[in-house]
């Protein structure tokens, strides 16, 4: 049987890039219809093979932590960001604990931000995020963000519409700046379905050990689905600058969801490709030192 010509069958597919085809568009009306929650653009081939796929991107990541940790001993500048923001059930818990694990949690900083403590409402809605911010080397995450103050605002009117208005603007300055500051934001938004919550509420009824993790209150935020999809949208529209796109992640599929965003990290590493610093001191001089000891 004669060989086959260029590339073997068997060689891995080309590695396209992820970021194009989760990135939301910018300047035009966004509608989440157009976004299906269990698609799996541009992942591996079902779920064995993208836990598999996952799991192989822990060694690259790791490597990309440290070197962006050990560069900022020298004096470099730069961290990342990332912001999750979703639905109720949208997974936003689980990209922490199965993405983030892949990580040295000392080089990490989480920060989830629940409702404004007495402290907080009494300063600027940013004051309380600029404080939970990423040190230069630092991989920071969001599990909620800034952006609640103009989701939740939105849908239960804690703020006038001319408030809200500001606010948008406020945060692409705020992201711009940090963007200016070395700052890389991935933000993305886990995009579940309407019947994926339902599912996923009911399995936290049907398990008593996931009992903790329901509330009631679960129920209500429910029947305002269509209030926070608008919100969303808007945000997603008007928050989407070049230094700090949005990317939208189907989330029915947690393998997906996981390996999605596992790789836009990736992505986003290697497009910064941190070095790890030349020595400040004599090397051969020190190793001669120490074997004389």
């Amino acid at each position: 049987m004669a060989k086959e010509s260029g590339k073997n069958k068997n060689d891995k597919k080309k590695d396209v890039p992820l970021r194009p085809l989760l990135r939301a568009p910018a300047g035009e009306r966004l509608d989440l219809d157009a976004f299906d929650p269990a698609a799996t653009p541009g992942g591996p081939a079902g779920k064995a093979a993208g836990i598999a796929a996952t799991a192989r991107l822990a060694a690259p990541l790791a490597s990309l932590q440290e070197r962006l940790y050990a560069a900022s001993t020298a004096g470099d500048r730069r961290r990342v960001l990332l912001v999750l923001q979703g639905m109720d059930t949208s997974g936003k818990g689980g990209t922490v604990k199965h993405v983030i694990g892949l990580f040295n949690p000392s080089g990490c900083r989480i920060r989830s931000f629940k409702a404004p403590t007495q402290e907080e409402l009494e300063h600027p809605f940013l004051w309380r995020v600029r404080r939970a911010l990423p040190v230069p080397g630092e991989i920071g995450i969001f599990d909620r963000s800034h952006y609640e103050d103009v989701l939740i605002a939105r849908v239960r009117e804690l703020v006038s519409r001319s408030q809200l208005n500001r606010r948008y603007a406020q945060i692409n300055r705020f992201e711009q700046s940090l963007a200016d500051d070395d700052v890389t934001l991935v933000k993305v938004f886990l995009h579940i379905s309407y019947e994926g919550q339902r599912e996923r509420l009911l399995a936290r009824l049907d398990n008593p050990d996931k009992h903790w993790k329901f509330n009631s209150g679960d129920i209500d935020e429910r029947a305002l689905w269509p209030e926070y999809r608008h919100a969303y949208e808007l945000a997603l529209e008007r928050c989407s600058i070049d230094a700090a796109p949005w990317y939208v992640v189907p989330a029915d599929r947690k393998w997906y969801r996981n390996w999605a965003i596992s790789k836009l990290l990736l992505e986003h590493l290697e497009e910064l490709d941190p070095r790890y610093p030349a020595a400040g001191f004599d090397v051969e001089e020190s190793r001669a030192r120490l074997l004389r000891t």
